[in-house]
Parts: structure tokens; sequence; C-alpha cells
């Protein structure tokens, strides 16, 4: 397991994509000073400042596009979860893979797959945590934002919170390709803040709102309308 530290660079996902050939498996590459990161659906990810996270792991499991590579995101996010209620917080997961504390997003995680005809070089792992941010930095957010250090009244270290990431998402990581979702499915349900409710997703540009039921053994979401019909959803984000 290795680690790139970039001074600066416009996207930790981008530059990860365009140099995997070189990258080794299981490697992580971060930086501290992120001009152009994104999230999911091109959405933008503010640079909040130099003591914050910004990273990318960069995974090479087989050659070949596998299901449970979907659910890498989850599991990252229960990764971060965990690592946080190191902290004395209490995370709440929105589903897929944004991780709340009292309401208010503190993570966002992206994966993207990099292939070469029909064979897989890679997937790219990316994700930002605020850790130490300034309430007035967060306001130049357009959705409610938290960072740890608020949330704590403590200065984060960010190599140390960087290394606990490092070494969690590793533990299990192998034992997770081979049992998938249902390893960690209790720790994401028990911290879902969704189920059980009447929520909005989107859907590319389509909008939903029904019941939120439960989240299937592949990472999926279940949701009822008025009328009792079941849809599983594979893809959306929770409003």
């Amino acid at each position: 397991m290795e680690r790139i530290y970039l001074k600066e660079v416009d996207s930790t996902n981008k530059w990860a994509k365009e140099n995997i050939s070189e990258i080794a498996d299981k490697t992580l590459v971060y930086t501290y000073n992120q001009t152009s990161g994104r999230g999911r659906f091109d959405r933008v990810w503010c640079n909040t400042g130099e003591d914050n996270i910004y990273a990318s792991l960069v995974l090479k499991p087989s050659d070949k596009m596998k299901e449970v590579y979907s659910n890498l995101t989850q599991y990252l996010c229960v990764v971060l979860a965990e690592i946080f209620e190191e902290y004395g917080v209490i995370p709440q997961i929105k589903w897929p893979n944004d991780i709340q504390i009292n309401g208010k997003k503190i993570s966002g995680i992206l994966a993207e797959a990099v292939s070469n005809s029909e064979k897989l070089e890679g997937i790219v792992l990316g994700f930002g945590i605020n850790l130490n941010t300034s309430q007035e930095e967060l306001g130049k957010i357009n959705q409610s934002a938290t960072s740890l250090n608020l949330e704590t009244n403590k200065f984060i270290d960010k190599e140390s919170f960087l290394s606990k990431v490092f070494d969690r998402f590793f533990l299990l990581y192998d034992r997770f390709l081979e049992e998938g979702f249902p390893l960690i499915k209790n720790g994401y349900t028990r911290r879902a803040n969704f189920l059980n409710k009447t929520v909005t997703v989107r859907v590319f540009d389509n909008y939903v709102t029904e019941f939120a039921k439960n989240i299937t053994d592949n990472g999926n979401l279940t949701i009822v309308d008025d009328k009792n019909n079941e849809n599983v959803l594979l893809i959306g984000d929770i409003l």
C-alpha cells in the first residue's frame, strides 16, 4: 500500500485516472489544496481550506468489473462513519453515500471506473472531508454543510485522520470484495437517516417522492408508492 501526496491539483480523481497505469493497487492519492473537485452528477466539491482532506483511493481488484465494486462507496461511507464516531459525534448516512452530522453534510464520495477496451484498469474512489473549516467558508457552499472541528469544538489533525481512513479501509477490504454489501449492511442501515420516511429521490433529471422502506442486500433502495407498489432504485440521490 502506497501514498502519493500532491502539493496542489485540480482533482485527485482526475489525476489518478490520468495516471492510473503508473499507480499501484491500494494507493492513496491526496492533497490539501484541490482547485476543481467534483462529486456525483458533476456537482462541485468546494475547496474549504488546506486543513481539510481531498483524496482518492486507487484500487485494482481485478481486470473485470464486478457487481460488488458498485458498493465500494457505501463501504467507504461506513468506514468514515466509524471514524467520525471516534471523535464523539453521531454521523448519519444519506443514501447512497453522503455522511451528515446534525443534518448537515460533512463528507462526499465519488467512485469512477477506468477501462481500456473491455479491461478494467482500476477504480478511483474519491472522497472529501470537512475537517477544519470556518463557518464563513461553509457559507460559500450551496448546501447545508458542517465540519468536524465545528461539531467537536476542537482542531482535527488531518494526517492522523487520513491515516485512520487508510488503515480502516483496508482492514476489511479484501473480505468485503468476497462478501459484498451484506458485510456492512447492519452498520449502514443503523446509521441511515432516511428509512421509514417519505423521501424525495433524484434519479438523473427525474424526481420521485415515495416511502423509503429498506436497503437490499445489494445496497439498493426499496421505495413504496401510495398504492403500496414497490420499486428498487439502483442509482439516485435522496434530496
